[in-house]
């Protein structure tokens, strides 16, 4: 994974507690995030590919979406959607089932191993960060909580005084 820092004297990182010194920070630090997130998820029984496990989540949160409502929310076309199913279906992750009112419209839904295979993967996920968390000490663990509740209220903050997109 690229570094967005870049390598060696290149780091634009400064030093300090500005915003931008920060940001630098934790951009590095979601990058670690990430690898160690990938990781795990390549640690689990069966390998799947990035967007497969989304597609997989996708399904959890929304049980019986249909193919375009999947391809909208990964913000992909039908046909790469269609052919993600397939594989999925294949593996035995996912099963189609037509709609009990609209018999053209097939609807998605994990099946008991698609399940498995995500609590396999959130579980191992969560073990490497908590093994991350736990070389920390305690303090720190309750400095980065801190920050982190700080962070997703200004975030929340910042996005609701916003207006949406397109809009101004």
């Amino acid at each position: 994974m690229t570094r967005l820092g870049g390598t060696g004297g290149g780091r634009r990182e400064g030093t300090g507690n500005g915003a931008e010194a920060v940001a630098w920070a934790v951009a590095e630090a979601v990058d670690g995030l990430a690898d160690l997130w990938s990781l795990a998820a390549q640690a689990a029984v069966l390998r799947l590919s990035p967007h497969q496990l989304r597609a997989l989540r996708v399904l959890q949160a929304a049980p019986g979406l249909n193919l375009t409502g999947l391809a909208e929310q990964l913000e992909i076309g039908l046909p790469t959607a269609s052919r993600l199913c397939d594989r999925l279906e294949a593996a035995g992750l996912l099963e189609r089932a037509l709609h009990p009112h609209r018999r053209r419209e097939v609807r998605l839904g994990l099946t008991v191993r698609g399940r498995r295979v995500l609590d396999d993967v959130a579980a191992r996920r969560a073990q490497a960060l908590a093994d991350v968390l736990a070389a920390m000490e305690p303090d720190d663990r309750e400095a980065l909580r801190r920050g982190l509740r700080a962070f997703a209220a200004a975030r929340a903050a910042s996005a609701s005084a916003s207006p949406p997109s397109g809009e101004s």
